[in-house]
Formats: C-alpha cells, sequence, structure tokens
C-alpha cells in the first residue's frame, strides 16, 4: 500500500525521494502495468533529478479500470445520499489527518512551494467535505397535473465519469473531479497529467480506506493516447477536462462522437485592472498573487494588470521592490515562496516569452533569468526569478498569449470604458479582478467583463463553495459550488396518470 510512500515524508527532503510504488489503481488496489517498454521519466523540478517511471495505460487496461468503476458504481448509486456522505467525510477526515504528508509528496513530484502545497491539500478535504454535505440533499420536482395526476423529477447519476486532470494542482484537482461526481453517485475514472502521476493514486486509497466501494475511484496514467481511449470508451458518460485549449478542443470532439458530457476548464489570460483609488497596498499584494502562485502556473492568473496612470509609476516601484525580494528555491523550505517550474521545456519556454517581450518593445524591469540557487542539490531544478514587463502594449505576444510562468506584463490605462474594452479584448474569459474604493465601479466593471469570475479587491481565492469555470475559450461547465451537481447528475421526469387514458384512438 502507498502508505509507506507517505511515511517516509516526514524524514524526506528534496533530492532523496524515489517513487517505486505502481501508480495504477483500480478493482480497490495499485496494479502493475502490463508492460513497461514504453516508460517515461518523471522528474523532481528542484533538482532535475528522475522521481520515478509512468508507464502509460493502454486500450485493455482502461477498459479494466472503467468495468471495475462502473460495477462500484452500481453499488454506490443505490446507496441514500446520507450513506455517501459519511464515507465522505471519513476521506476528508483522513486527508485532513495526513495533509502534511501529502502536502510534501505534492511539492517533490510538482515544484511548488510547501506553503502553497498545504493550502492545497487543505482546499482538497474542504471541497470532498463540502459535497459531503450536498449529496444528502439531492432532490426532484413534484408538479401538480390535472385530475390529481402529478409528475416528479429524480436526479440521477451519470454513471461513469472521467476526469483528466492537469499538473498545477495534482490532488487539489482530483477531489474538485471527483467529489461532485460521488456525492451525485457516479464512479470516476482519473488520468492525472504524465507530469504529476504520484499523489492521485493517493486519494484513491485513501477514498478505500474510507469505505467507497473497490473502483469507484480508479486512477489510469498515460498521456494522450490513454486520454483518447478514455474519451471514446463506450461506457464513459462525462468527461472533465482541465488542461490547454488545444487538448480541450480534441477532448470536446472525441467526447462528441459518444455524445458525452464535457466539462472543459481552460486557459486563461485575465486582466487585473486597478485603478487610482485603490487602496494600493492592496492591489499591489493582490498584483503579486495574481501572478506568482505555483510560479505562475496557474489557468486564472491575472497577468495583463492594467493600472491607471496617475498611480503606475508607484505602482510599479512597490511591485518591482517586492517582487525582487521573493524567496525562491527549494520548494520544501518554510521560506520559500517561489520554487521550480514544471519542467525544463517549460522553463524553457516561459524564457522564451521574456525574451520575446524584449524584442517586441517591452522593458523588463526585474527578473526573467534562469535562477540557480545556492544549495549545490538544487543545481539541475527548473528555476527562474519573478519577472515584471514595463512599456507593453496590448498587440505583444506577452500580453495576448499564456505564458504559464511567473511573468507579469502591466500596462497603464485611462478611462473604465477603455480599459474594459482593451481587458474583454481576448478570445480568454477565465478569471477577472478590480481593484477600487468605488463600490458602484467595482459592481458595474464586474458586471462588464467577460469572464468567469470576477475578483473585487482580491485576486486567486478559490473557496470551494463558490464555482469556477470560465467564459468564451476558456471552457464551459463549472466545478465547486451548488450549481456543479447539475453537470454531474441527470434528470429524469416521471409522470403519473391518476384516471383513464384519453385516447384518440
Amino acid at each position: 500500500m502507498a502508505q509507506s510512500i507517505l511515511d517516509t515524508m516526514p524524514g524526506a527532503s528534496t533530492g532523496t525521494v524515489v517513487v517505486t510504488d505502481h501508480l495504477n489503481f483500480w478493482g480497490g488496489k495499485r496494479v502493475k502495468p502490463r508492460q513497461e517498454t514504453n516508460a517515461e521519466p518523471v522528474f523532481e523540478p528542484a533538482t532535475g533529478r528522475v522521481l520515478c517511471q509512468m508507464v502509460p495505460c493502454g486500450a485493455e487496461e482502461v477498459d479494466e479500470a472503467i468495468k471495475s468503476a462502473h460495477a462500484a458504481h452500481l453499488k454506490w448509486s443505490k446507496m441514500a445520499g446520507m450513506e455517501r456522505a459519511r464515507v465522505m467525510l471519513e476521506a476528508a477526515r483522513i486527508i485532513r489527518e495526513r495533509r502534511e504528508k501529502i502536502a510534501k509528496l505534492e511539492v517533490i513530484n510538482n515544484g511548488k512551494s510547501i506553503t502553497e502545497a498545504l493550502v492545497d491539500i487543505d482546499i482538497a478535504w474542504q471541497c470532498i467535505e463540502y459535497y459531503a454535505g450536498l449529496a444528502g440533499t439531492l432532490a426532484g420536482q413534484h408538479v401538480q397535473l390535472p385530475g390529481g395526476s402529478f409528475a416528479y423529477t429524480r436526479r440521477e447519476p451519470l454513471g461513469v465519469c472521467v476526469g483528466i486532470g492537469a499538473w498545477n494542482y495534482p490532488f487539489q484537482i482530483a477531489s474538485w473531479k471527483s467529489a461532485p461526481a460521488l456525492a451525485c453517485g457516479n464512479a470516476m475514472v482519473f488520468k492525472p497529467s504524465p507530469m504529476t502521476p504520484v499523489t492521485a493514486v493517493i486519494l484513491a486509497e485513501i477514498y478505500k480506506e474510507a469505505g467507497m466501494p473497490d473502483g469507484l475511484f480508479c486512477v489510469v496514467q498515460g498521456g494522450a493516447e490513454t486520454g483518447t481511449l478514455l474519451c471514446h470508451h463506450p461506457m464513459v458518460a462525462k468527461v472533465s477536462f482541465t488542461g490547454s485549449v488545444p487538448t480541450g478542443k480534441k477532448v470536446m470532439e472525441m467526447s462528441s462522437k459518444g455524445v458525452k458530457q464535457v466539462t472543459l476548464e481552460l486557459g486563461g489570460k485575465s486582466p487585473l485592472i486597478i485603478f487610482k483609488d485603490c487602496e494600493l497596498e492592496n492591489a499591489v499584494k493582490g498584483a503579486l498573487m495574481a501572478n506568482f502562485l505555483t510560479q505562475g502556473q496557474v489557468c486564472c492568473n491575472g497577468t495583463r494588470v492594467f493600472v491607471q496612470r496617475e498611480i503606475m509609476p508607484k505602482f510599479l516601484e512597490e511591485v518591482v521592490k517586492r517582487t525582487k525580494v521573493i524567496p525562491v528555491g527549494d520548494p520544501l523550505l518554510d521560506g520559500t515562496r517561489m520554487g521550480a517550474l514544471i519542467s525544463k521545456p517549460h522553463l524553457e519556454k516561459v524564457l522564451g516569452f521574456v525574451n520575446q517581450a524584449k524584442k517586441e518593445g517591452a522593458k523588463v524591469l526585474c527578473g526573467g533569468e534562469p535562477f540557480v540557487p545556492s544549495d549545490p542539490k538544487l543545481k539541475g531544478g527548473y528555476f527562474m526569478s519573478p519577472c515584471v514587463l514595463d512599456n507593453c502594449r496590448d498587440d505583444m505576444t506577452c500580453v495576448k498569449e499564456e505564458i504559464f510562468g511567473p511573468v507579469m506584463s502591466v500596462m497603464p490605462f485611462d478611462t473604465e470604458e477603455e480599459v474594459i474594452k482593451r481587458a474583454n479584448n481576448t478570445t480568454f474569459g477565465l478569471a477577472s479582478g478590480v481593484f477600487t474604493r468605488d463600490i458602484s465601479r467595482a459592481h458595474r466593471v464586474a458586471e462588464n467583463l467577460e469572464a468567469g469570475t470576477c475578483f473585487i479587491n482580491n485576486y486567486n481565492i478559490s473557496p470551494v463553495e463558490v464555482p469556477f469555470g470560465g467564459y468564451k475559450m476558456s471552457g464551459f461547465g463549472r466545478e465547486n459550488g451548488q450549481v456543479t451537481i447539475e453537470y454531474y447528475s441527470q434528470l429524469k421526469t416521471v409522470v403519473v396518470e391518476m384516471g383513464d387514458v384519453e385516447s384518440l384512438f
């Protein structure tokens, strides 16, 4: 059991962990890959060393996992909501109890700071706890018809749902997708990112330990080919995907062939608008939170920072001053605030965006360079210094395209009308933000921004009670909040005739 890997976590440090456990999970246990000829190395971002091998699942393994999930769904869906809730609450309790160990393993596989990872694990158990609370409330509607006849609706599970996760929040996304699915009576087959395969299996074991039927939450490893097999499988009722727009389009296209329901949580290039009447201290902190969490690898980050011209010099001065002193280094140290990017190719891609910005006329006020920590064991890690860009224009590559790294692009604006138009001039629509003391302006701007979320006088807070999802090419469907129950269930109408049939024949 993987509890063994968790038990090694208290004494583990960066550069010491090797994962040898099998990473697939169905039928209530870890499953050895059928063949290991096409294994892919998984790297520890902070050191660049190989953490483990990820062996992608083929057609037979995907079929086995889905059949295991279907069998579990048949049992789970017949349980009362309150019965499901008790099991989910136990899972949340176990996660809460092991949060430090899970967070540490997450950091080793993902590269983010331990401070952030602990918050991620807390959000994960809170999400499961929240949907446990909703499991017993699922209900339909009664409709009175003439002559004593009536109709009623039943909210029923979909069946086997597929979750496809991203590498920036591995454990949290697995929880966000599975919690509402399981609360509604579904089973889930989850495919983590091939770069972060380690912690979703821990969640599977915790669900089993909490009392869920074997197979209810399965984990299959793999990349695009395994994802394709999942999307095409006839026993899958729904696919929930978090990732890039191009891959999201493919998931949607593949799922449409089987008329499967789809939730897509895709990329973003979100605007953060800072008016001159803001509380500047909060606006600066908000901009840092909007750009540098998880090394900037967050889909809803407010990377287009629009600052009203009158306060632009003071804002830049403060932001640069604070960005320069962000502690970058060993992500397992409590004092670290920025760890390593996910991979070497991704680091090079982000640095390439900074170089392109300079060519197009942007001015680097700080950062944007490879960073080599003083600790020798981190020499091969994927670190860079957080970057602030000035002299940006709306038509620059760094302003239009999602960089997915610690790069903030700052631009001046003059009027509210102008900045709303510029903020909405993008194919994305995941999030947005506004800092102002004017309450009327705050709500007016929020109404006019074309995005699934608008933060007022804060940024990047994600309470599980609040729906999250995008407009435009940032996707559709929602995660978190009560509304997500509708995305993991279907409505059946039952019409009851209490009198005689009126026939035309």
